[in-house]
């Protein structure tokens, strides 16, 4: 190790690390400073130590706060991952334990997955887990990476691209598209081909939140007739349970709630696109509870 490379670790301590992460996450010293405990002189002499240390910046004060550049967005994770690793070293004996923790769990997940596991996961949490508490948030995948680098969220479920440097992406469940149609609907009783499916009307789901809304194509012969888009899978649902519209859906969500709505589960006339849900979370960062309640979330959508 170089000289240079030992006068910088002299230099950074603890706490100019949790300044660092507290400034990211919030971007605001006042805030910073409340959470940590400190004065505002206090944050500030830190950011000029964190500017010093690193010869950079790290955050440019604009009217609405302080904005991270590229290098303080780069060196969030690593950062995450040397006060997680202070923490375990100092701690190696704390565990997670589920049955008198009282800890909130935020996650983003997409609505049509919120609808698939919510129940369930309430149902498991209630009885293994009675203190503990979730919060589901809907995000695309920019707002994802953006609450996971910041803290906001413990780990993000949905439709993601290649996994980025200092996140992991693992797959969680796939699932394929299927119609429905209410019981009693005057054109279908249990299959449908290509000219229904094209000619009934359908009520589309489509979402900011979602990396891909409802998947029906366009498959040489038409596009099919739209009766209404609406924001949300299960208000598509409810609204094919009270009309002869159509749509297309999630297979095991629909199949979720088939029986309560009085909805047919249809094969649909083509090949069926595939949905391929996955998680997404901060490399490098231990956190017993998270790995636990990531692991319930795994049974919940398994149910």
């Amino acid at each position: 190790m170089s000289d240079i490379d030992l006068n910088k670790l002299r230099r950074l301590d603890g706490g100019l690390l949790l300044v660092f992460r507290e400034l990211l996450r919030s971007g605001r010293a006042s805030l910073a400073a409340e959470r940590l405990g400190l004065s505002q002189p206090a944050i500030s002499h830190a950011l000029t130590r964190l500017r010093d240390l690193f010869e950079d910046p790290l955050f440019v004060r604009r009217p609405h706060g302080f904005e991270p550049t590229r290098r303080a967005l780069a060196l969030g994770p690593q950062v995450d991952a040397l006060i997680a690793l202070a923490d375990s070293a100092m701690s190696p004996d704390r565990a997670f334990d589920p049955a008198v923790s009282r800890r909130l769990f935020s996650i983003a997940a997409p609505e049509f997955v919120t609808a698939l596991i919510g129940g369930e996961l309430i149902q498991r949490l209630r009885a293994i887990a009675p203190g503990v508490r979730f919060a589901i948030g809907h995000a695309d995948e920019a707002e994802a990476l953006r609450g996971l680098r910041t803290g906001e969220i413990d780990f993000a479920l949905g439709r993601f691209g290649a996994a980025r440097p200092g996140y992991a992406v693992e797959p969680l469940f796939e699932d394929v598209y299927c119609v429905v149609a209410r019981h009693g609907h005057p054109a279908m009783d249990g299959r449908l081909d290509w000219e229904q499916w094209r000619d009934i009307g359908h009520v589309y789901a489509w979402s900011r939140s979602e990396t891909g809304g409802d998947k029906s194509k366009d498959h040489g012969d038409g596009a099919p007739v739209m009766l209404a888009a609406v924001p949300q899978w299960l208000t598509a649902l409810l609204m094919v349970a009270s009309t002869d519209g159509i749509a297309t859906v999630p297979r095991r969500l629909a199949e979720r709630h088939a029986g309560r709505l009085g909805l047919q589960v249809i094969d649909p006339p083509f090949n069926p696109d595939r949905i391929e849900v996955s998680v997404m979370r901060r490399a490098g960062i231990s956190d017993p509870g998270a790995d636990w309640f990531l692991g319930e979330v795994r049974r919940a959508a398994a149910a």
